[in-house]
């Protein structure tokens, strides 16, 4: 019997304000939806159970052990997988495309889909990052890399790309995109101090690379930047090049707190680990 042609794959953690959203897209692309869900306390598990999708339960350890794990789980059985985090909403011209490539002899065995990104529950039309990241792929060419952070999937196959959006809702309110990017910024600082990796695991740095690889390479020059200078640089970079002032009130918040907030505490937590690590006389 030949294999479901493909499964969608999402971790939730206490996601019940927005998982409805997000699977009633997800199965338009296939009835199949496979969620790993990290012991949630609300309403999360009910409504998937409520969904028809498959849940299991797995302690949340770091976002790349339950990606590999979950692809552990399912590549046997499926021919293709795309993966969402529960607040990634497929837009229908996403939908539509996937589900026209999957209904015939798609010519990669990898994609790429662009995120579009929303800050105080608006959507960012200039000043978002909007990144490029690799979710839909055949079963076996496709993996997590193992970082603190700002993970994506890599693949031995050249990657094709959509033109479709996953809409990232995960920032309605600003007090939980603060929360989640202070702890955000403790992986970011641990994994700059780390050694660096030349593990053909980790999605290297790449001036004529995909558009994954380039942000990677610009963001190691970023780091060469005086401290302070650079973070200060990137709230230029995006409130005025990106012309995030036209997304008003809510590009301006966004450039600060993604620019002098975000990537200035990371810059802190760097200073302050290497003053920790230094001898005391």
């Amino acid at each position: 019997m030949e294999k479901p042609r493909c499964v969608v794959v999402i971790l939730t953690f206490n996601s019940a304000s927005i998982i409805r959203e997000t699977v009633a897209q997800a199965k338009k692309v296939s009835p199949h939806v496979y969620v790993v869900d990290s012991h949630s306390s609300d309403e999360t598990p009910a409504i998937l159970a409520e969904l028809g999708c498959t849940v299991v339960q797995r302690p949340f350890s770091n976002y790349s052990d339950q990606r590999n794990w979950a692809i552990s789980q399912i590549e046997q059985d499926y021919q293709w997988q795309l993966h969402l985090d529960a607040d990634e909403v497929l837009d229908d011209r996403a939908v539509a495309e996937i589900g026209a490539l999957l209904s015939g002899q798609p010519a990669f065995d990898a994609y790429l889909i662009r995120r579009c990104d929303y800050f105080m529950g608006k959507r960012l039309r200039f000043s978002g990052v909007n990144p490029w990241h690799l979710r839909l792929f055949r079963s076996g060419v496709g993996r997590c890399e193992a970082r603190l952070y700002d993970q994506h999937f890599i693949s031995t196959a050249k990657a094709g790309r959509l033109r479709g959006f996953m809409h990232d809702k995960n920032a309605a309110k600003l007090t939980d995109w603060i929360a989640s990017h202070n702890r955000w910024s403790d992986a970011e600082a641990k994994e700059k101090l780390g050694p660096a990796s030349a593990s053909a695991s980790v999605l290297q740095p790449r001036l004529m690379g995909d558009a994954r690889e380039r942000t990677r390479f610009i963001k190691e020059i970023y780091y060469k930047l005086p401290t302070g200078l650079r973070s200060l640089g990137y709230f230029v970079y995006r409130y005025v090049f990106r012309l995030g002032f036209l997304d008003g009130k809510t590009g301006f918040y966004f450039a600060f707190f993604q620019a002098l907030w975000f990537r200035m505490l990371v810059d802190a937590k760097m200073y302050e680990k290497r003053q920790q690590q230094q001898p005391q006389i």
